[in-house]
């Protein structure tokens, strides 16, 4: 296996193959990445069995073939090795025993890789149920939900964004059980058979950053229990978690008796203000007082060991029964960063009932929902 081909491409490539390597690999030869090389093209594979990302990279004026072949090498050296290199262009060549060496300019490694036949095959997912996304849309609603997955081995379905993907929209919901975070888009040309896909948060971050800041066409590929998302020349394959995620619609309030309008950066300031104290503290608890009869709105913050902050915030409308509640200023800065509009609207219920932060702009398909703190 010989070839030579431009640094900066392989680069790119390369650091998006190693988004599917993890430092803690269940199987050895996964702390590697497979290089597959043909007369047509040089393929690259990383997996940590949760993802699994392939990569071609066609043979044109950047890459020239002497001879055919497939290697493993171990993933973190072989990238900070081709990081590091001098030149433009490098050249690769497999020796005997599996000993690689990688060549620019003055500069040789040499370093020892693994049999490619152990590396493990990816799955064969079927294309007749694919259909195509807009990479931008895909990318927002990733990031309007996955924050608020949990973290939890007990729930493990909880730790995936519940995807429904319909022929004029899609639906995604992620909750941890104390707040919940709901956005739903439409979309032409979706799938004509309903799919619902419970995708791993961690496996959406990692695809997001993939997709980054352009719009590229995406091709969604359901399998029974993994997702296949091609983008250009990149194949993604993540794990679909197993297990009927909750019916989280019985669980958003359908009416309110207190409401309130924000400007976001104005609350978002107010809110890190007052968390200053509660993070030192070990509740970590905000209280909001909505007085509709004072027209009046206070946050409050305290730490036992430090002192207490109290701000009157200014609102654009507060309507409905004067109310208390306290509840984690994490969560609903989390929510406010996903929020997509200038202004939003706070409803609540009860003290002790969860709150919803909606966007001011009523075509906007978008709900939040926290789960307030008992401080009594």
């Amino acid at each position: 296996m010989q070839f030579t081909i431009n640094r900066n491409l392989f680069l790119d490539n390369l650091n998006n193959v190693m988004r599917a390597i993890s430092s803690r690999a269940t199987i050895p030869i996964l702390s590697g990445i497979k290089l597959d090389l043909s007369e047509q093209e040089l393929v690259l594979t990383g997996s940590d069995t949760d993802i699994s990302i392939e990569i071609k990279i066609p043979v044109n004026d950047d890459l020239t073939v002497e001879s055919t072949g497939s290697i493993v090498l171990p993933a973190r050296f072989f990238s900070e090795i081709i990081k590091k290199l001098p030149g433009k262009d490098f050249s690769f060549e497999v020796k005997e025993s599996f000993q690689t060496k990688i060549t620019s300019e003055n500069t040789e490694f040499m370093i020892n890789g693994l049999d490619a036949n152990n590396y493990p095959r990816l799955p064969e997912i079927p294309t007749d149920a694919a259909f195509e996304l807009s990479g931008k849309t895909f990318r927002e609603v990733i990031n309007e939900t996955v924050f608020a997955v949990a973290n939890q081995e007990s729930r493990p379905t909880l730790n995936g964004v519940n995807f429904s993907f319909s022929s004029n929209a899609i639906k995604a919901v992620a909750t941890d059980s104390h707040r919940l975070s709901q956005r739903t888009i439409s979309v032409e040309n979706g799938p004509e058979v309903k799919s619902n896909l419970v995708i791993p948060g961690n496996s959406l971050v990692e695809f997001s950053r993939i997709i980054g800041e352009k719009d590229p066409e995406i091709t969604v590929n359901p399998g029974d229990n993994q997702v296949l998302f091609n983008i250009g020349n990149i194949a993604f394959y993540s794990r679909l978690l197993e297990g009927s995620y909750p019916d989280t619609d019985r669980l958003i309030p359908t009416s309110s008796t207190t409401q309130v309008e924000f400007d976001l950066s104005t609350l978002s300031r107010s809110l890190d203000r007052a968390s200053l104290l509660t993070h030192e503290s070990r509740n970590n608890v905000v209280k909001m007082n909505l007085d509709t009869d004072k027209q009046s709105v206070v946050l409050r913050g305290q730490s036992a060991e430090i002192g207490n902050v109290e701000e009157e915030i200014p609102f654009k409308s507060l309507t409905g029964d004067s109310l208390e509640i306290a509840f984690n200023p994490d969560y609903l800065r989390d929510a406010l960063r996903a929020s997509i509009t200038d202004s939003i609207v706070m409803k609540f219920t009860q003290p002790l009932r969860p709150f919803t932060v909606t966007p001011a702009k009523e075509d906007v398909d978008f709900t939040q929902l926290i789960t307030p703190v008992r401080t009594f």
